[in-house]
C-alpha cells in the first residue's frame, strides 16, 4: 500500500478498506507520514465524509496505535467525554462527585480545541497539579481514591494525538467522522467499561444542527457498542456560554464554587444530569433519578469537595485552593461590558465570548465573567460582564465585541429544554 495512493483514492470519493485506514493511522503513529499528508487526508475526509466503517476502522486503528489501558481489576468504571462547548468545565465537577458515589472514574482529558478550552489547560490552573500521570500510577490513583484525570501520553493514541493538533491547523475540527473517531479512540485505549458521552448542540459547540448532533452520538454509541464497552450519548444544548465564567483559571473556580454547592443554576443541572447517567451506568443507581438523589446529597454533604480534595493533593495539586478559589478570579485589568438596551436577552453568541475570552487570558489567567444570560430582565446600562486580563491591550476591543454579541428584545424568549432528545444507547 501506498500513503499517497489512499489520500488520492479518499480525495476522490473512495471507500478506505480496514487494512488502508491501519496502514495510514500507522504511518501516523511512527511518522512515516508527514504533517502535509495527515492535513491532506484530513481535508479529503472533511470532503468527501467517512462511511460509518471507515470510521470505526479509524477509530479502532488510532486506539491500538499506542497503549491501551488494562482496567480490568478495577470493577464497573466510567468515562465521561463531553464534545466541548463554552464554559464547559463539568468534567471538573462530575468526576469526583461520581467517584464520591462510589463509582471509579478514570479520565483522559484534551487540551484545547477550537473555540473552547481544554480540562487539563483548566486543572493547570491549579499550582502544582499534575497531569502528565504515567500509565501505572494513573491507574493506582483510580484504585486508591476512585478518580483520576490525566492527559493522554506520547504512548496512549499517539496517531490521534497528532491528528488531534493538526485538525485545528487545517480547519477540521468539526467534521463529525473525525469527531467521532478521535473521542472514541481515546475512550477504547482508555480501557473503561462504560463510557457517557455528552454531545453538544448549538451555535457554541461544533455540532450547531440537531440532526447531526444525534449522527455523532448514534456513530460513537455503535463504535463503542462494537467495542464491547456499554456507552450511553446525552445531546445537550450549548446555545450560550455554559454556566458564568469563561476562561481556564475562571471556570476552575467556578467548577469549585459548584462543588461547593454555589454554582450557577444552569451549569449545576448539567453536572447532576451527566453524572447521574455515570452512577447509573456504574451500577450505583436504579435509575438515573435515583443517581441524582445520591449526588445532590453528596454535594450538600461536602462528600464532592472532599473527594475533588483528595484528587488534587494526589497529583501535587496545592489543595488549599479549595479554601481561597477566589485567587483563580483575578487578574491586573477589568471593564464591563454595559447592556445597550432596556428588555430580555434573546441571545448571546458562545462563540463570540470563546474567542474574546481566550484573546485574553495568559497564563491560565484571565477571561470573562457573564453577568446576565439568556431571558434575563436588564436595563440599558446594566453591567452585562465583566473582561479580565493581566494585559490590557484587548480590552477594549473585547468589551465592544461582547456588547454587540447581546441580543436584547421586549419580550422574554421561550424557554429551552437541556437535554434535546432522549438518551441514546
Amino acid at each position: 500500500m501506498n500513503i499517497i495512493e489512499i489520500i488520492r483514492k479518499k480525495r476522490d470519493g473512495g471507500t478506505l478498506s480496514s487494512a488502508e485506514v491501519g496502514f495510514l493511522v500507522r504511518g501516523i503513529a511512527n511518522r512515516a507520514v508527514e504533517d502535509s499528508q495527515v492535513g491532506a487526508f484530513l481535508m479529503a475526509a472533511c470532503l468527501r465524509g467517512l462511511s460509518n466503517e471507515e470510521t470505526s476502522a479509524l477509530a479502532l486503528a488510532m486506539a491500538e496505535s499506542g497503549d491501551m489501558l488494562d482496567l480490568s481489576s478495577i470493577p464497573d468504571t466510567v468515562d465521561k467525554h463531553s464534545t466541548g462547548g463554552v464554559g464547559d468545565k463539568t468534567t471538573l465537577v462530575v468526576a469526583p462527585l461520581v467517584a464520591a458515589a462510589g463509582v471509579p472514574v478514570p479520565k483522559l482529558s484534551g487540551r484545547a480545541l477550537g473555540h473552547t478550552s481544554g480540562t487539563i489547560d483548566r486543572l493547570e490552573s491549579i499550582r502544582g497539579l499534575r497531569t502528565d500521570l504515567e500509565t501505572d500510577e494513573f491507574i493506582a490513583q483510580v484504585k486508591e481514591i476512585g478518580v483520576a484525570i490525566g492527559g493522554q501520553t506520547a504512548r496512549l493514541v499517539p496517531a490521534d494525538k497528532r491528528m488531534y493538533a493538526l485538525r485545528d491547523k487545517t480547519a477540521t475540527v468539526d467534521v463529525i467522522p473525525l469527531i467521532a473517531a478521535s473521542v472514541m479512540s481515546k475512550k477504547l485505549a482508555g480501557g473503561a467499561a462504560n463510557i457517557l458521552l455528552d454531545v453538544k448542540c448549538g451555535q457554541g459547540a461544533f455540532v450547531r444542527d440537531l440532526s447531526q448532533a444525534k449522527q455523532l452520538a448514534e456513530t460513537m454509541v455503535q463504535i463503542g457498542r462494537a467495542a464491547g464497552q456499554h456507552t450511553r450519548a446525552l445531546v445537550t444544548a450549548m446555545n450560550q456560554p455554559l454556566g458564568n465564567a469563561v476562561g481556564e483559571g475562571l471556570e476552575m473556580w467556578e467548577a469549585i464554587h459548584t462543588l461547593q454547592g454555589e454554582g450557577p443554576e444552569d451549569f449545576l443541572e448539567l453536572c447532576l444530569l451527566v453524572g447521574s447517567h455515570m452512577v447509573h451506568l456504574g451500577g450505583k443507581g436504579k435509575s438515573p433519578e435515583t443517581a441524582r438523589d445520591l449526588l445532590e446529597r453528596l454535594l450538600r454533604s461536602g462528600g464532592a469537595r472532599e473527594k475533588f480534595r483528595q484528587m488534587v493533593a494526589a497529583q501535587g495539586g496545592a489543595a488549599e485552593i479549595l479554601e481561597e478559589p477566589d485567587s483563580l478570579a483575578q487578574a491586573r485589568h477589568r471593564v464591563e461590558a454595559r447592556a445597550s438596551a432596556s428588555g430580555y436577552i434573546q441571545e448571546i453568541d458562545a462563540r463570540v465570548i470563546a474567542e474574546v475570552a481566550r484573546s485574553l487570558v495568559s497564563n491560565h489567567t484571565g477571561g470573562i465573567l457573564l453577568k446576565h444570560k439568556v431571558g434575563e430582565q436588564v436595563v440599558e446600562g446594566d453591567t452585562m460582564a465583566l473582561l479580565l486580563s493581566d494585559a490590557s491591550e484587548e480590552l477594549d476591543e473585547g468589551r465592544a465585541k461582547v456588547e454587540a454579541t447581546y441580543v436584547i428584545g421586549d419580550k422574554p424568549p421561550q424557554s429551552a429544554p437541556l437535554l434535546l432528545c432522549p438518551p441514546i444507547d
